[in-house]
């Protein structure tokens, strides 16, 4: 018995040691595909997508905050790969786990729900756990940058906002995406596959001729990300906008189609201006849909059940209370029931 119970005890510490390594391994991927896209902005690496702020804050919005340290663990696995650890190294992993840890603390703070069925949902990650948690890591990155003496003070400020907005995609780009795959699937009827594929294909088309071209057609790709959202939410909408942001990202690191003939100034801001738009286009414009529908199912919910109601009063029958009551059990028409 003693044996059994000591299993039990240690059933959730392993769960949670194997899910903080997943979580690990997650990031460091992350990571590795974020450093494919990265740029040089005032002598310092940053990359205009870090993908792991977003494993990291959807992990903790799933999991909870027992998995922070795979985070912690996948941030020095990302830093080890980059160059040999040392004492700035601690700042940096606390920096790049205390702000998913802020992210997950003021989204559970304002009520937000994994579903994002909500506008207030889109707005709290845009918000809280996008723009005002990513504050931290981008400060503590760039400022021990300074400290060091690799970065002088007046680089301070592009090098902070180029991290800042990286930081900050990850976040909106990643992590609503990882939610939706992770939430309940939904029923697609052919007409709305054909319709998937047939947004798909255009995509497919469409977003490479608008990154690619050097005339700067970029504002080609918001149709479709409103066509996404208006028509597969989430899921449809940070597809796309992922996909084009990630390609766009390519595109400007390597110095070509709408960013050719830029400084790297120039490339950094204007793709953060693509990335940032896109990203609040798919998120707030879903999420405004997906509440609307919610609404109008509720409604037509409710308009079903008072037609019941006012047929049974027409017919002289007892309205249907609630499961549990008197009327739900059959009561005389008197409203009496025998002791």
């Amino acid at each position: 018995m003693a044996d059994v119970l000591d299993i039990r005890q240690f059933r959730p510490l392993t769960e949670t040691a194997l899910m903080s390594l997943a979580v690990a391994v997650c990031y460091y991927a992350a990571g590795r595909l974020g450093l494919m896209g990265r740029l040089v902005v005032e002598g310092v690496v940053v990359t205009p997508i870090w993908p792991p702020t977003g494993v990291a804050v959807a992990a903790l919005l799933l999991l909870g905050a027992r998995v922070w340290p795979g985070i912690a663990l996948g941030s020095f696995l990302v830093i080890a790969s980059l160059t040999a650890p040392g004492p700035t190294t601690v700042v940096t992993v606390a920096s790049n786990t205390v702000a998913p840890l802020c992210a997950f603390l003021l989204l559970r703070r304002a009520g937000f729900r994994r579903d994002m069925a909500r506008l207030r949902d889109g707005l709290s990650l845009v918000f809280l756990g996008g723009f005002g948690a990513m504050l931290i890591s981008a400060t503590a990155g760039v400022g021990l940058q300074v400290a060091k003496g690799s970065l002088d003070k007046s680089e301070f400020w592009p090098a902070w906002l180029a991290w800042w907005v990286g930081d900050t995609m990850g976040v909106l780009l990643v992590a609503p995406l990882l939610l939706v795959l992770a939430g309940p699937a939904g029923r697609f009827r052919v007409r709305r596959w054909k319709e998937a594929a047939f947004l798909g294909l255009t995509t497919l088309v469409l977003v490479p001729v608008a990154v690619l071209s050097p005339m700067s057609i970029l504002f080609l790709v918001f149709p479709l990300l409103i066509w996404a959202a208006l028509r597969f939410q989430l899921a449809g909408s940070m597809l796309c906008a992922l996909f084009a942001s990630v390609l766009t990202t390519f595109e400007a690191t390597s110095g070509r189609g709408a960013f050719l003939h830029l400084t790297d100034v120039e490339i950094m801001v204007k793709l953060q201006a693509f990335n940032g738009s896109a990203a609040l286009t798919a998120l707030l414009l879903a999420s405004v849909i997906t509440e609307q529908r919610a609404t109008r199912r509720s409604v037509r919910r409710a308009c079903q059940e008072l037609a019941e109601v006012l047929e049974h009063l027409a017919a002289g029958d007892p309205s249907p209370g609630p499961p549990g009551t008197l009327e739900s059990r059959g009561a005389p028409p008197g409203g009496h029931r025998d002791p």
